[in-house]
């Protein structure tokens, strides 16, 4: 069991490439469905990982189920599952796949939440009335979210280096250390270069590498945690009267939506982002389509029905 998971660890980060939190949820996974084959609640009687069969993995898809977990959490241990499997399929440790059969359960498409453009102006605006440091941190972090559509960790991971800006782009290092390049605005940049003046002294006396050192840091020079950019955004959400709560990745849906629905094509959309399928990117058509309907029913006097 051990070796199998630390083989399996291995060819996630080596081969795979994935972040240290997707190799942690799916060896997490694994352990668990281990734990599961050696329990009373299997009826199976394969008692180890490389015996499993498919009625194990469906004993354990029912067993899910019964502890009324979300369809989300149900299809990524099974999505877990079958990773493993194929790895281990391909060591020839074992010679069928057990999960790849298993039907898991439909998953309901949910629309991304987004700010219109007048909120997220608003959202932006909430933070200009402190001129301290960490007022000019938060207007910066909103900025840069809404400016470019990155990710909470991406974020968090930004080095001063990473913002060229005589070249208006930014560096991102994306889902499994992946590396892309982004546009970035003339009022986020203004916004960066603001907060880097304030922090000028900060850096100097905790010895902040000027060019790999953090981007956004916290009061004591240290890099600043994801957790403490949701708690810079909720508290932004709170002061702009918009009300309701915004989460960082609503920043990014903004982002896409607003750039969709001016014209900009699904691809270009893709790229900024870092997703790898443009499946992916198509569930902000879906948003656009919802918002024309809307004004449709609204609008047209034939369109009640």
């Amino acid at each position: 069991m051990k070796n199998l998971l630390a083989d399996f660890r291995t060819f996630l980060e080596v081969e795979r490439n994935v972040s240290e939190h997707t190799r942690l949820a799916y060896l997490t996974d694994i352990e668990e469905f281990n734990v599961f084959l050696q329990g009373r609640d299997n009826p199976s009687g394969h008692k180890t990982l490389d015996a499993a069969g498919t009625d194990a993995v469906r004993a354990y898809l029912s067993f899910l189920f019964g502890r009324k977990l979300k369809k989300t959490s149900i299809n990524r241990k099974v999505s877990s599952l079958r990773a493993f499997y194929r790895f281990l399929l391909r060591e020839g440790v074992v010679k069928s796949n057990p999960a790849q059969g298993v039907r898991t359960p439909k998953m309901e498409k949910h629309t991304p939440t987004f700010l219109s453009v007048d909120e997220a102006f608003a959202l932006i605006a909430a933070s200009t009335a402190d001129s301290s440091a960490s007022g000019l941190r938060g207007r910066a972090l909103l900025e840069l979210f809404y400016s470019s559509g990155l990710r909470l960790a991406e974020m968090a991971g930004l080095n001063v280096g990473d913002v060229h800006f005589a070249e208006a782009l930014v560096k991102v290092r994306g889902k499994g250390k992946k590396e892309r390049i982004v546009p970035v605005g003339r009022p986020a940049q203004d916004a960066i270069r603001g907060y880097l003046d304030a922090t000028r002294a900060l850096r100097k006396e905790k010895a902040v590498d000027p060019f790999h050192g953090a981007l956004f840091l916290n009061n004591r020079g240290g890099r600043l945690t994801t957790r403490s950019i949701a708690r810079l955004v909720d508290g932004a959400a709170l002061r702009s009267g918009i009300g309701r709560k915004i989460s960082p990745h609503a920043l990014r849906h903004s982002f896409a939506t607003h750039l969709l629905s001016a014209g900009a094509d699904l691809r270009s959309i893709q790229e900024m982002l870092g997703h790898e399928s443009l499946s992916t990117t198509q569930k902000y058509t879906a948003v656009n389509i919802n918002r024309l309907l809307e004004v449709y029913d609204k609008a047209h006097p034939r369109a009640k029905r």
